[in-house]
């Protein structure tokens, strides 16, 4: 039997960071239901919110959560669901309690939570640390950066590097290619920031064939036994010799895998 389907897609004249976590929290209680989740941030005219929304007027499986606080754009957002779309005010409830209670006016101000929230910055300067020093990119800032994620191709580096980015660290990766010696800059940081990524060959193996795949391409030694083998048996060297942690993320969700290091990381400080 086929899973129903439902689509969430958050609105916000932000980011959306606090709807979008409430999207994941209501999937997450109903694992029958196929979720799709969607996000547009900075959503901040009413005639863009109106293109958006208009056209899912009156399907109930295509649900907008929002979090416009009063203004123009929690006006517009009330007069589409008067026409029939299908919405819910992720903060409308709260506020109005507190307004009630306390008789003070919300500020109405956009991306007020996040102008306060420190947090809030330092993930963004990760993540723009990260996304600019991704696969080799830029080794001489290594110094700059909170953990370096080194391995051969595929042992999940760069979603690794996104997800830390998204816990405020700043993360570079360098990948680790047969026949290219790795940057000096990596044997100049403390190797307590430097972390191993490997895998098994049968796992590397079935990754790269279905990349290859995906791409409609060839690639001699990419995706061969002995290759592949050797690409680790090299890659364990350097780690030996850099003195870092190892960590195998074969088989293993990118959030176990940066729980692991970050366990490290925090011992480490």
């Amino acid at each position: 039997m086929q899973k129903p389907q439902i689509t969430l897609h958050v609105l916000s004249d932000s980011i959306g960071d606090t709807a979008e976590s409430v999207a994941r929290a209501l999937a997450s209680q109903f694992p029958s239901v196929h979720f799709i989740t969607r996000r547009t941030s900075m959503v901040r005219e009413p005639e863009v919110l109106r293109s958006i929304v208009s056209s899912h007027i009156g399907d109930q499986s295509y649900i907008f959560l929002y979090t416009f606080v009063k203004g123009e754009m929690h006006d517009a957002m009330t007069d589409l669901i008067k026409k029939g779309a299908c919405a819910i005010d992720i903060l409308g409830a709260a506020i109005a309690r507190v307004e009630r209670v306390t008789g003070q006016e919300p500020s109405s101000a956009v991306g007020a939570l996040h102008r306060t929230d420190r947090d809030y910055f330092n993930r963004i300067e990760a993540m723009e640390f990260s996304v600019s020093h991704d696969d080799g990119v830029r080794p001489e800032d290594l110094h700059n950066a909170e953990i370096v994620l080194i391995g051969v191709s595929r042992t999940s580096k760069t979603p690794l590097s996104m997800y830390m980015a998204y816990r405020g660290i700043k993360t570079a990766n360098i990948p680790l290619t047969p026949g290219t010696e790795p940057p000096h800059e990596l044997f100049e940081i403390d190797p307590t920031r430097i972390y191993g990524l490997v895998s098994t060959p049968e796992v590397l193996l079935d990754i790269r064939k279905h990349r290859m795949k995906e791409l409609g391409t060839y690639v001699p030694d990419y995706a061969e036994h002995d290759a592949v083998e050797a690409e680790l048996a090299s890659a364990r060297a350097l780690m030996r010799k850099l003195g870092c942690i190892v960590i195998n993320t074969a088989n293993r969700a990118i959030e176990e895998v940066a729980q692991e290091i970050l366990r490290y990381h925090c011992t480490s400080d």
